[in-house]
């Protein structure tokens, strides 16, 4: 009898793994947009490519893959603290569910809080009702329904201060070549199609990939 009761849990507990994983699986993209690098990346691409002019190239399928790759390198080091720290020890048995789950809280909110502006926890926090942290060691404390969208509101700030910045060089190419073909007396020529080549050429000079993939990366702390 107790053998059977055994089996029976046992079953329980690995059909509510296979429920919880499999729930963890459909909310990983919105996992990857709130609570990582992705969102500020990717924005920081669909601006540079407005901001060049160059319709659909590079294709969203590019900069979502860019945005992809760029977001593991720069949360490598959270991945590995969540594998070693929670996921090993559950696989091992050494942990509950629950205390996986609060392990791997950890280096989430660490990677979060440190991105996330003073100014967007406490606005949250008055509308949570609850009292803006002091130290880095209270913001540990709140809960993820505050920490995670005082993070996406600071880093859709700094996306769209990133897309202001790159605007700037082009738009001075475009302004440049706009003035030219009017002193010209050429209005009837689109100023788009001979600004684009200048600003291709401006972008390739600066090596504008690998300057703007190192400066997303770096901004990461």
């Amino acid at each position: 009898m107790p053998e059977s009761l055994i089996n029976v849990n046992g079953d329980n507990v690995q059909t509510l793994e296979i429920l919880f994983f499999t729930t963890l699986v459909a909310l990983l993209p919105s996992i990857l947009v709130m609570m990582t690098s992705f969102t500020r990346i990717v924005i920081s691409l669909s601006f540079l490519r407005t901001a060049m002019g160059t319709q659909q190239n590079p294709p969203n399928t590019v900069l979502i893959g860019i945005a992809l790759f760029l977001t593991l390198f720069i949360m490598n080091p959270v991945l590995t603290d969540i594998k070693q720290n929670a996921y090993d020890p559950y696989t091992r048995q050494e942990i509950t569910q629950q205390e996986a789950i609060e392990r791997a809280k950890v280096p989430l909110k660490d990677f979060m809080i440190n991105q996330t502006e003073t100014s967007s926890i406490k606005m949250f926090c008055e509308m949570a009702g609850v009292d803006a942290p002091e130290t880095t060691e209270e913001a540990q404390q709140l809960a993820m329904r505050v920490i995670i969208p005082s993070y996406m509101t600071s880093e859709l700030k700094r996306a769209f201060e990133i897309g202001f910045l790159l605007y700037l060089p082009f738009m001075l190419i475009d302004i440049i070549v706009s003035s030219t073909l009017m002193s010209m007396g050429m209005i009837m020529l689109p100023p788009a199609m001979i600004s684009m080549p200048f600003k291709l050429l401006l972008f390739i000079t600066v090596d504008g990939w690998q300057l703007l993939f190192s400066t997303l990366v770096q901004g990461f702390n």
